[in-house]
């Protein structure tokens, strides 16, 4: 069954490993060839589907299996009147050089009258990209595979990527070289793969669509997803839709806000103001403000244009009943307030200055670590370069496998790890990591984390655990810049109109 994806549903993921098992054991309860004849029937109707008016169709193959789909492709293409085009990347090594279904496929192609060559065409309407798939985590584009794949991404003629686009690593997401283009599409076949989705896999990937290839009553049920692509069905609903007449404010929990430093020379309360206005928007029954100052006096006790929150002094804040999110613009003041936040408050949010503090503090780290043998609930919303702190690592190192690098910050510290970025994932120790379906490039503006981390705050407050509050607020966060991007086609989105969209609809 083939069908889009879109961020309305969640899908298991299975990385390269887990593929080619599910696919070994498919193939098994199937004549031979099967499975690639499906393959390549499936590209040449998505073809169809998406550009039904090309006459003239390019197919780079590969050689291997991604490019035995395209030979299968192309030989219904050409039976259906269409112009094929099929470059091969090794016809010198002959056909025997191939893998025995790529062979099969290869000779299908040939006996229906499709030219296979070794060049690329002058000019072409539509191409397809079955070089190497998901052979690409083992295997970087080189010689006239990198030479083609430029040429198609250098066009401005749709692209289908058969499987994987070639370059990309199914697994983290990775790739060696920019992957632009126009109208790019991405058939998954047989699993949803995790690069896809994180990393640059989105920006390469285009719009994905997936066929199992007819496998899911045969497909293995002991085979673990290796994470899964969080789309609307697997978010809760907001307390407040299920909530009772006789409810108050005290029974959606309070968030208290820790940050927003003002000094002589900074002045970050804005960061503080939109982490807690999130919390308010976002459900939260009475939300607080510790602004830090560097002199420790008190820089602000209202705000006009949101009167109802309530200024105190980090001091006077009862952490022990509170949700607590620390840090947005903390600056340098935070780490004074860090060892008591750590030790006190049973549920927590730390986002930006306060990460920075904890990755340069041993003892921090060590009050951090001992949340998760009180059972307390913890949240880190890093990005990249604030995980890399935290881990130790670059940012190449943490953005080269973004699943991996945020299970080991989940384990490291025993916390809840969103990891910010394209494809933002969210992991907890023991859990299977979530890839986040939602959002867009509109969220890449100042003030947009400080906001993540109070909606995340108001789950919190709710009495939600870390992993589902985390997982809530993200996919609500990126589905306010995809509806803002959709109201508003080709304008800003600025993070205080993030804040006051930030109330939960499910």
């Amino acid at each position: 069954m083939m069908q889009r994806i879109t961020s309305s549903h969640s899908y298991p993921l299975y990385n390269v490993a887990a593929t080619r098992d599910m696919e070994q054991r498919a193939a098994t309860n199937l004549p031979p060839h099967t499975l690639m004849q499906r393959a390549g029937l499936a590209a040449a109707r998505l073809t169809l589907a998406l550009a039904p008016h090309a006459r003239h169709i390019w197919i780079a193959c590969g050689p291997g299996n991604n490019g035995g789909d395209g030979f299968e492709a192309a030989l219904h293409l050409h039976q259906w009147g269409k112009q094929v085009s099929v470059s091969w990347s090794d016809p010198s090594a002959g056909r025997s050089a191939l893998p025995p279904d790529a062979q099969a496929s290869h000779d299908r192609a040939i006996a229906a009258g499709v030219n296979i060559g070794a060049e690329a065409p002058e000019d072409f309407d539509f191409c397809i990209d079955a070089l190497l798939g998901i052979g690409s985590s083992a295997r970087e584009p080189e010689g006239v595979i990198a030479q083609w794949l430029q040429r198609m991404q250098a066009s401005d003629k749709p692209r289908l990527c058969i499987d994987v686009p070639s370059g990309l690593n199914a697994d983290t997401g990775s790739t060696p070289g920019t992957q632009a283009g126009a109208q790019i599409f991405t058939l998954s076949l047989l699993t949803l793969k995790p690069g896809l989705f994180t990393a640059q896999g989105r920006d390469c990937a285009g719009e994905v669509w997936f066929d199992d290839l007819g496998t899911s009553s045969a497909s293995p049920s002991d085979t673990a997803a290796t994470a899964w692509l969080q789309g609307q069905d697997s978010i809760a609903p907001s307390p407040r839709q299920l909530a009772l007449h006789a409810s108050h404010k005290g029974s959606f929990g309070d968030v208290a806000v820790i940050g927003g430093e003002s000094s002589t020379d900074s002045h970050m309360a804005g960061a503080a103001l939109l982490a807690a206005g999130a919390a308010l928007h976002a459900g939260a029954g009475r939300v607080y403000v510790a602004l830090l100052a560097a002199d420790g006096q008190q820089a602000m006790t209202v705000d006009a244009t949101q009167p109802e929150l309530m200024f105190r002094s980090p001091d006077a804040l009862d952490l022990k009943n509170l949700s607590v999110v620390c840090g947005c613009g903390g600056g340098d003041a935070v780490r004074a307030v860090l060892p008591r936040v750590l030790s006190t408050a049973p549920c927590l949010v730390l986002d930006a200055d306060a990460l920075n503090a904890i990755a340069a503090d041993s003892g921090l780290q060590t009050l951090l670590k001992a949340r998760q043998a009180r059972g307390w609930q913890t949240v880190l919303t890093p990005h990249p370069l604030e995980g890399a702190r935290l881990a130790g690592k670059s940012t190449a190192d943490v953005q080269a496998d973004r699943l991996a690098g945020a299970a080991q910050l989940a384990e490291t510290f025993g916390a809840v790890i969103v990891l910010k970025g394209s494809g933002t994932v969210i992991a907890g120790p023991g859990q299977t990591s979530r890839i986040n379906s939602s959002g867009n490039a509109l969220l890449a503006t100042a003030g947009t984390g400080d906001v993540l981390a109070g909606m995340v705050g108001a789950q919190l407050a709710s009495g939600i655990n870390a992993f589902e509050a985390a997982c809530n607020a993200v996919f609500r966060h990126g589905r306010i810049a995809e509806q803002w991007l959709l109201a508003h086609p080709g304008k800003g989105l600025v993070a205080s109109e993030v804040m006051r969209r930030a109330v939960w609809d499910g």
